[in-house]
């Protein structure tokens, strides 16, 4: 088993510039002829993008919480095949997660599951000797804290640098390895709305080379390839003990800026077990494949190109008449906003969507919702049925107001912090919903998924 050298960036808090230095690092590594692999702890499906764009391989998510110890593990070796240093980065600071009483789901916990040394980022503008008893803090909330090296962001000058440096490592025993300045503080590129169209469109690039010439200048970075040297992590298959025959099932899988949410191993998750995935883009105007038996619609920015996609009445009406035909359909998040009769901008413009759930979906100035979510499938429910269970996440700005018609049964019971509550809707052969759900909380839904397209094709 070769070696799996890795490295989890993880920071003090939210602002700390972890995203900052990850970058940087994959991109000044990348520069000297490394294979990088990127992964991001928790369910985020913004900063894989950025990573993907400069390592060039998918970027992968690692969440304790929804998948478990083992998944993990494997998730982890699966996505690190073939690359010579994987780069972990965490999500706000090093110890939260799901709960404020344990590390689980945080980046100290996938820390712990891969035995990967952490490299902490600490904002230590107007601060010397203080930037150690941070340090120090985070080293003693957790007898299992892999803290192997520090990374200062913000640092007034290199005399300030140097100071910190001396401190942290006289009082904590781990090397300081580089720092940014404050002057040099880079801004990302939006991290919301239009990113994804700004990575295609190669507008980021000469931002992320530029970002990991600074990187170069300032970390060590054969220092820290040395704290990275890991062996390899050992697992046992559970996603994907073995890959079954073709049985000829298609499912389309709109993919585009518009739709472009999708955890990899939901879609190597549909592979492994016999459907073959045919993608197409709403947005370039291509309907649904007449050749499909499925059909996945992730989430994304349908917000950002409404107007556009209220205009493609073809497309529209390739979705709505599939479904109603009884094809069997995921529709999560941007997917479930574009299944309403419309979506609503801020300043209340509104664009017709495909119509087949009664009611429009209002865009918010601020986050509606964000969090974990426990789901349980309600009886219509033909992903989960009565009382199965999965995992995922709610992430959006916008809310749904139910219109005059009759809208189906809710498709699941979700518990997040704020409680529990219905969500989406379901019907024999639709799921749709805010909720984002990832397959390796319950493989068995992707056998459910792939069962009622066989039948679907049956009648066709």
């Amino acid at each position: 088993m070769p070696s799996m050298n890795r490295l989890v960036i993880a920071g003090t808090g939210s602002g700390s510039g972890k995203t900052t230095m990850t970058l940087g690092l994959m991109s000044a590594l990348k520069a000297r002829g490394c294979i990088v692999q990127g992964f991001k702890c928790g369910p985020d499906y913004i900063d894989p993008a950025y990573h993907t764009a400069v390592t060039g391989r998918p970027s992968r998510n690692l969440d304790s919480w929804m998948l478990g110890e083992e998944a993990v593990r494997e998730v982890f070796a699966r996505g690190s095949e073939g690359a010579d240093i994987s780069i972990i980065e965490g999500a706000m600071g090093m110890y939260d997660g799901k709960s404020p009483l344990s590390d689980e789901g945080s980046a100290a916990h996938i820390s712990h599951i891969l035995g990967a040394p952490v490299l902490l980022v600490v904002n230590v503008q107007s601060m010397a000797r203080s930037a150690a008893a941070i340090v120090k803090g985070f080293q003693c909330l957790s007898a299992d804290a892999r803290i192997a090296g520090v990374i200062a962001n913000c640092a007034g000058s290199e005399g300030h640098y140097r100071l910190v440096k001396e401190a942290i490592e006289h009082e904590c025993g781990v090397p300081v390895v580089g720092y940014l300045k404050r002057e040099a503080r880079i801004a990302i590129p939006e991290r919301h709305l239009g990113l994804v169209p700004a990575i295609e469109r190669g507008e980021l690039d000469g931002f992320l080379a530029g970002l990991g010439e600074l990187i170069a200048q300032h970390v060590d970075l054969d220092r820290l390839m040395e704290i990275a040297a890991c062996g390899p992590v050992d697992y046992r298959p559970k996603l994907f003990r073995q890959r079954a025959p073709s049985r000829g099932i298609r499912i389309a899988v709109a993919k585009d800026p518009a739709f472009h949410f999708y955890y990899p191993e939901n879609l190597e998750l549909l592979e492994a077990h016999g459907a073959e995935l045919v993608y197409f883009s709403p947005l370039a105007g291509e309907k649904v494949p007449e050749t499909a038996h499925g059909l996945y619609i992730g989430g994304g920015f349908p917000e950002e190109f409404a107007e556009r996609l209220a205009g493609l009445e073809q497309v529209k009406a390739s979705v709505r008449e599939r479904i109603e035909a009884g094809m069997p359909t995921l529709a999560e998040c941007g997917g479930f906003m574009y299944l309403t009769e419309a979506i609503r901008d801020t300043e209340g413009r509104s664009y017709p969507m495909v119509g087949l759930l009664k009611g429009e979906v209002a865009m918010q100035p601020k986050l509606a919702a964000l969090g974990y979510r426990e789901i349980v499938g309600t009886a219509d429910n033909f992903l989960l049925g009565d009382g199965r269970t999965a995992r995922g996440h709610e992430f959006h700005y916008s809310a749904f107001q139910p219109g005059s018609g009759v809208n189906p049964p809710p498709a699941y019971v979700t518990q997040g912090r704020q409680g529990t509550k219905t969500e989406g809707f379901a019907t024999p052969n639709l799921v749709a919903g805010y909720t984002h759900i990832h397959f390796g909380s319950n493989p068995g839904l992707v056998e459910s998924w792939i069962d009622a397209c066989e039948k679907f094709r049956g009648r066709l």
